[in-house]
């Protein structure tokens, strides 16, 4: 994932003795940190991911349900010993800042922007780092919140292939570690197996917790969802818990299992525990309907293959040859409320 960063940043500063202080938005910059701040020895820092998108109707800048990405991000800075941030300031920051960079999202009559991909959209990146300059394990007394914006190239469409992990190797989140929070000590130590798993020819990694269970929990840094028939030929939606810790509380997650709720009554939204055996036996048994991903980057990427031990097991694909029929109507719903084509409470506009 690479793109172009815009032309500012956000930047506030925190101290334990004076609290936060006065935001402001500057041209986009490398920072001064002292070589001795915690956040470049004990990985005191968290992120969030979300995206900013013009209204396809008005024109106007639009954020995708903020509200939950403000208490993500507090969730994870009490997990890595940083301080809250408010809710409604963070979602203010945010929205002044997308309306500072409005220009790189393009619109009719926008010189700045030669074309467009059809549904374009802005990458926004908020984090909070420690920045106390101090040699020594303890709670930082300096910190900084930062949003920064990329605008990034069209994904690829093709379905993902991914490589269910090994166990015995490597594990990426475990029940009372920190999987739950959006930290890069969740993602770091996993790109050695993703590049083993790149040169076989996967996408990412489908990664698997429990020697013997081998419970699926996540894809690369995304959630994983597999909709199959049950044995009572009813049709489920299923993917990994919260409680347990081991995969990350997305909102893209969250919003889709509302809207199928909402929206698909025939269809079972359950969370809980399950196997890749269990995949295996579905895509066997011929009840297997699809597989896909979703997160903020990658929105809703389905899955056409997974290898699993030694063998790819095959996941249909009967829409359009690309996408599962309900990977493709989620996505679509989703499209329609992040460009305002649905006007809906989840889409807050930036005024």
């Amino acid at each position: 994932m690479t793109g172009s960063t815009t032309d500012h940043m956000l930047k506030v500063t925190w101290s334990h003795s004076t609290g936060w202080g006065a935001p402001e938005i500057i041209p986009y910059a490398p920072l001064a940190l002292d070589p001795a701040a915690t956040v470049l020895h004990y990985a005191n820092e968290c992120f969030e991911g979300m995206k900013a998108y013009r209204n396809k109707r008005t024109g106007k800048i639009r954020v995708f349900r903020p509200d939950l990405n403000a208490k993500r991000l507090n969730m994870s800075a009490d997990r890595i010993a940083l301080p809250s941030f408010d809710d409604d300031q963070f979602v203010a920051l945010l929205c002044a800042f997308a309306a500072v960079e409005e220009r790189w999202l393009a619109w009719a009559g926008n010189s700045t922007i030669s074309e467009s991909d059809e549904n374009d959209f802005l990458y926004l990146r908020p984090m909070m780092i420690g920045t106390t300059p101090r040699l020594g394990l303890a709670t930082p007394n300096d910190a900084m919140f930062l949003i920064i914006a990329s605008k990034l190239p069209p994904w690829h469409t093709r379905p993902l292939r991914l490589l269910a992990s090994s166990p015995e190797e490597s594990v990426r989140a475990w029940p009372g570690g920190f999987g739950f929070a959006k930290v890069g000590a969740n993602y770091g130590p996993t790109l050695q197996y993703q590049m083993r798993a790149a040169s076989l020819g996967y996408d990412q990694v489908l990664w698997l917790f429990d020697v013997e269970k081998r419970y699926v929990t996540e894809a690369g840094g995304a959630n994983f969802f597999v909709v199959w028939r049950t044995e009572d030929g009813g049709v489920e939606l299923v993917t990994a818990p919260l409680e347990i810790g081991t995969v990350l509380n997305g909102v893209t997650r969250r919003s889709v299992m509302e809207l199928v709720r909402e929206r698909m009554p025939e269809v079972s939204v359950t969370e809980r525990q399950f196997t890749v055996a269990e995949i295996v036996a579905a895509v066997d048994s011929q009840r297997i309907i699809e597989a896909f991903t979703c997160g903020t980057a990658y929105f809703i990427a389905p899955v056409g293959e997974i290898g699993i031990s030694g063998r790819d097991v095959k996941i249909p694909l009967k829409a359009e040859g690309k996408s599962g029929e309900y990977a493709r109507t989620i996505r679509r719903w989703l499209e329609e409320i992040m460009y305002g084509e649905n006007d809906h409470a989840w889409g807050v506009a930036v005024n």
